[in-house]
């Protein structure tokens, strides 16, 4: 079940993949964090609580401002 969810994560936060800074931010709102990569990148940290698990959601954003990547743990 848990492998059902994750899946079904991984394919909800692929649909970002390609999609502008501003297209991510009008959905999710501002970041509850901003991390600033080496690569001149930087990850864009959603923390949302459920059932007192949290689940963290990173997306890295490149100097483009398009959404090339993400992470996600505890979502589901």
């Amino acid at each position: 079940k848990i492998e059902d969810t994750s899946v079904k994560e991984e394919k909800e936060l692929s649909k970002w993949l390609n999609k502008t800074e501003e297209d991510l931010k009008s959905f999710y709102g501002q970041p509850d964090k901003v991390e600033f990569l080496d690569t001149n990148n930087r990850n864009y940290v959603y923390i949302f609580k459920k059932y007192k698990i949290k689940c963290e959601r990173k997306f890295e954003v490149n100097s483009r401002n398009i959404v090339i990547g993400f992470s996600s743990k505890n979502c589901f």
